[in-house]
């Protein structure tokens, strides 16, 4: 499935820069930069609610594009930080539904009386990603939001729109049902456009000679660029891209896995052992058709297990 199409999920687009017409681009810019010190957590959360890290940036795109449009709707400003996780937690929610087809109960019964260890349980921190797929929307919200995020019941009641008992229970029953389960290994998500080894091979290889003519020959007519976090482009703009790696000597890539699919790492400096961030590429016909670079947003990869043969 092409980039575009596993993205086509929700009415509104995700925030980009290109997308917002001139008149608000300030705005746009001044609300990025309001968000930018919570989207690492936000992305956190996201990825652990997904199960992936790639799924997991989609949803803050889409959770900071629906936050930006309902600020303009809303009378009075909230408390930012928990209102964008009560966004966050809508959004992946949505995006459990549409995956799987089917409604999803984000609800859990409030009991009598719960118990809950107040303090974070650490072993919750070193999951794989996919482990937190085993439970139930309000159990895998409630546990990654306190166990990873460190946010109190009362915080965690507030972005979830639900009572401090049902968090307790919530905290309860997750946490029992993860010590219960075996530790999962990374998701995999096989909806994307499996990229070509001998393409990918070649894209590196003349990326890293610093050969940008041949690079850029390399592109498909209508090639797509998603430079995430900041702009959108397609077709021939696409090869303006190149033109900042172009004057970064101290780069290289390397194919490697992500999540079940081959990616390019970014090392920077050069003799890096472990990658700044990563790039995807996706190929058709020996041509590359569409790019996706998280070069603005290394956080995505700040918590990722990295084994040798990912890399």
């Amino acid at each position: 499935m092409a980039l575009a199409a596993r993205r086509r999920r929700a009415t509104i687009a995700p925030v980009s820069a290109s997308a917002v017409p001139p008149q608000f681009a300030s705005a746009h810019r001044q609300f990025l930069d309001l968000v930018a010190d919570v989207r690492p957590e936000l992305h956190r959360y996201c990825a652990r609610m997904t199960g992936s890290i790639v799924d997991g940036e989609d949803v803050v795109q889409d959770t900071l594009a629906k936050a930006l449009y309902m600020l303009g709707m809303l009378e009075e400003v909230p408390a930012l930080r928990p209102w964008l996780f009560r966004v966050a937690h809508n959004a992946a929610i949505d995006f459990l539904r549409r995956r799987h087809n089917s409604p999803i109960d984000s609800v859990a019964e409030v009991p009598e009386a719960a118990e809950v260890e107040e303090t974070v349980d650490a072993e919750t921190v070193r999951l794989a990603l996919a482990a937190f797929l085993a439970l139930p929307p309000l159990q895998r919200s409630a546990v990654i939001l306190k166990d990873v995020l460190g946010h109190s019941a009362a915080e965690i009641a507030t972005a979830l729109t639900t009572t401090v008992p049902a968090v307790k229970a919530a905290l309860v029953r997750g946490r029992a049902r993860l010590r219960q389960s075996p530790a999962a290994g990374p998701a995999r998500d096989t909806a994307r456009a499996p990229a070509s080894t001998a393409t990918l091979d070649t894209y590196v290889r003349l990326f890293n000679q610093g050969d940008w003519d041949a690079v850029r020959a390399l592109l498909a007519d209508d090639v797509r660029l998603d430079l995430v976090a900041i702009t959108r482009r397609q077709g021939k703009t696409v090869g303006e891209y190149f033109t900042r790696y172009s004057s970064h000597s101290d780069l290289r890539l390397a194919v490697g896995t992500l999540e079940g699919r081959p990616v390019l790492w970014v090392f920077t400096p050069k003799a890096s052992v472990a990658p700044a961030y990563f790039v995807e590429v996706e190929t058709a016909g020996g041509r590359v058709t569409a790019i996706r670079d998280y070069r603005y947003a290394p956080y995505v990869v700040d918590d990722l297990p990295l084994t040798p043969r990912q890399l």
